[in-house]
């Protein structure tokens, strides 16, 4: 970080700055916040601090998001929420360790940083462990802009271009209440039934690796009788990941055409999403990598990002972009190296630099 960036000294843990420049003092300082999804409020105060004090036009809106508009030739965007876990905040032979520093505070104050070195615009958003609130706030909320980088960790030296879709439902089933001798399905059985022909319709068509295929999983089930004791009903949560080479539709076709009781309700799904490396967003990166002499990498992600959200309405191109190995994302032992956060702001800074000329 420049000196002219340099920082007033937060100190929100005593002596955990020490000897840090500007940058890793705002990256260590949002990692001591606890900033769990839907308590975000401190961090985002820390974040907005940042800007005021080089001053960048800034504000808190009305999800929580930190809001920085300048240029919109890119709009650089990462999460300021974490999941909960506690992981004690220390820096030991140049590591930063903490809930928060991989996924995805690191990749979130690089960006703070290159967009105030570059002069792009800048969005901390909210509640993306969660509900994404703040990423659907923003397309409902601003123009769409001329390219989007999206803040997860990739490692310094890679380009993540695509992500699979993620949908959730709640199927129910309710049947009379009758004797066990009955040979009739109850609710729970139908429950058990329509979730097997589910998974099992899924589990024959994966013949691809984890990203090409449909990855099903129920995380809640519950059934029994009712209070009234006159009925049984039952009800299960499923969550679905899926690949770009299918719509949320076909899995909805699937899941609805294997139903023969009960009925399924879907909850509002994320679109898979993936980029070409073509695109001058995904070169700009190449090129910068190779400039620090880093060799790129371009990845697909399993899981799901708030690119997902950005690509479902806007047609700018993009890509997401951190520093971080993402097998930390949520874990025990969290912990980025502050060599490479310092390389990802480099060339996040050289990737801006090249989309704004």
């Amino acid at each position: 970080m420049s000196a002219e960036l340099d920082d007033e000294a937060f100190d929100v843990q005593t002596g955990l700055t020490d000897g840090l420049d500007g940058a890793q003092t705002l990256l260590a300082d949002l990692v001591s916040i606890p900033s769990v999804s839907g308590d975000e409020s401190a961090a985002a105060e820390r974040l907005k601090a940042f800007f005021e004090t080089h001053d960048r036009e800034v504000w808190i809106d009305e999800v929580g998001n930190v809001r920085a508009p300048a240029d919109d030739s890119v709009l650089l965007t990462s999460h300021i929420d974490t999941v909960p876990g506690e992981v004690p905040v220390k820096i030991e032979d140049g590591v930063l360790w903490g809930r928060g520093s991989v996924d995805a505070t690191g990749p979130l104050a690089a960006m703070a940083v290159a967009a105030v070195e570059t002069g792009v615009s800048f969005v901390g958003v909210v509640e993306e462990e969660t509900s994404s609130t703040g990423a659907w706030h923003l397309l409902e909320d601003r123009e769409e802009p001329d390219a989007v980088i999206n803040g997860e960790p990739s490692g310094w030296d890679g380009i993540t271009l695509g992500y699979r879709g993620f949908l959730s439902g709640t199927y129910v089933a309710t049947s009379e209440l009758g004797h066990s001798s009955r040979p009739e399905n109850n609710a729970i059985q139908s429950a058990v039934d329509w979730w097997s022909r589910v998974a099992d319709f899924f589990e024959a068509e994966d013949e691809d690796g984890v990203f090409d295929t449909v990855t099903t999983k129920p995380v809640n089930f519950e059934g029994g009788p009712t209070e009234d004791g006159l009925a049984v009903e039952a009800t299960v949560d499923v969550q679905f990941r899926v690949p770009p080479h299918l719509t949320i539709e076909d899995i909805q076709e699937v899941a609805e055409g294997e139903l023969i009781e009960g009925s399924v309700h879907w909850e509002k799904p994320i679109p898979p999403v993936m980029t070409s490396p073509r695109t001058e967003v995904a070169r700009a990166f190449r090129v910068a990598i190779r400039k620090a002499d880093g060799d790129p990498r371009l990845l697909r992600k399993t899981g799901t990002s708030d690119m997902n959200i950005f690509a479902s309405e806007w047609n700018c191109p993009m890509a997401t972009y951190g520093p971080g190995d993402s097998d930390l994302d949520h874990a025990p032992n969290e912990h980025l190296d502050l060599a490479e956060y310092d390389a990802a702001i480099e060339v996040l800074t050289n990737v801006c630099e090249t989309l704004t000329e």
